[in-house]
């Protein structure tokens, strides 16, 4: 029996490096997409352990030309399109290449599949963010859509032509809008990491204080071990559809703070957070809490991490890593 072919773009990523994991313990073909860049050696340090069982290709989603040639060469049967500029406060700062990368690039990998493999299944990750301070709460698949930052707004595009292809194109396109996913993967310059490691580097005698934004902002927070599956999931269904990934629980930063300090032996957090208005983003997004239940009820998906323990392993595993 022929494998199934995956092509993943973002494969060097926190999400790319498990559902890669995931789709070579299925017995697919996996073949990651990655951009080239001058330090090569140091890009692909979250899938290096899987070794020689992947195989990587160079592309970029701006670059239409090297996508139609992947999509020729593989003509692959499900397509995982990862690859985004996913900081939102970077957004702010490079809001043109946030919109290049996450919205063109987006364009560029639904019009490569209508052309080269209309016939793969076509998954897009979408983003919690597109929501922004919407009125309706937890959010579900219906609730609206107010982005609060460029990378909001470009991954609102995105999911809107990911939609428009679906239709007029008649690919098997669906959005999977995941609510915070976090790991022992996850890029330092995000919240969870970034208190983590500040958390290990005050215990370890390399930082007095970790300075830290609104503590007030809550986040629905998933392991990306669990959204990944949902991912796959959701190509395996009869029928293409978009569907939110959360585990409709929500906990503030402040909350972040309080579990891993004591969690590394530090005690009280107010010890050592300190708020600065340099990470206080331009327009704040205050509150997300996600809605599951259409996922749980049509694809029978539910996580398997709490917050406590995903923090526990991110705590474990980047002491490990670091100290």
């Amino acid at each position: 029996m022929t494998k199934k072919k995956a092509l993943i773009t973002g494969i060097a990523g926190q999400d790319g490096s498990y559902l890669a994991e995931l789709l070579l313990e299925k017995d697919y073909e996996v073949i990651g997409m990655i951009p080239r860049r001058s330090s090569p050696e140091t890009q692909t340090i979250r899938i290096d352990h899987i070794g020689k069982r992947l195989n990587l290709e160079y592309g970029d989603v701006t670059d239409l030309a090297s996508i139609y040639r992947l999509m020729h060469l593989i003509k692959p049967d499900e397509i995982y399109h990862l690859a985004a500029q996913s900081h939102v406060q970077v957004s702010f700062i490079e809001p043109i290449n946030t919109t290049n990368v996450d919205a063109l690039g987006t364009l560029n990998m639904l019009e490569a599949t209508a052309m080269f493999a209309p016939k793969a299944k076509f998954y897009n990750a979408s983003s919690s963010e597109m929501f922004g301070n919407t009125p309706d709460y937890p959010i579900d698949e219906n609730s609206k859509m107010l982005p609060v930052s460029p990378y909001a707004v470009a991954k609102l595009y995105a999911y809107h032509l990911t939609r428009t292809y679906r239709v007029s194109k008649k690919l098997f396109a669906v959005n999977g809008i995941l609510f915070n996913h976090e790991s022992p993967r996850r890029g330092l310059n995000f919240v969870t990491a970034k208190v983590v490691k500040g958390a290990l580097d005050i215990k370890h005698g390399n930082l007095e204080n970790l300075k830290l934004g609104n503590l007030e902002s809550t986040r629905d927070w998933g392991h990306a071990k669990d959204y990944v599956y949902s991912m796959w999931l959701m190509l395996q269904h009869n029928e293409p559809d978009d569907y939110v990934v959360a585990t409709g629980k929500e906990h503030s930063i402040r909350d972040l703070c309080k579990y891993v300090f004591e969690n590394v032996g530090l005690g009280d957090y107010h010890n050592y957070v300190i708020t600065d208005s340099k990470y206080i983003r331009p327009y704040e997004l205050n509150h997300l809490r996600g809605n599951p239940s259409k996922i749980n009820r049509i694809l029978n998906w539910a996580p398997e991490y709490s917050f406590e323990l995903i923090l526990d392993e991110m705590i474990i595993e980047i002491e490990k890593r670091f100290y």
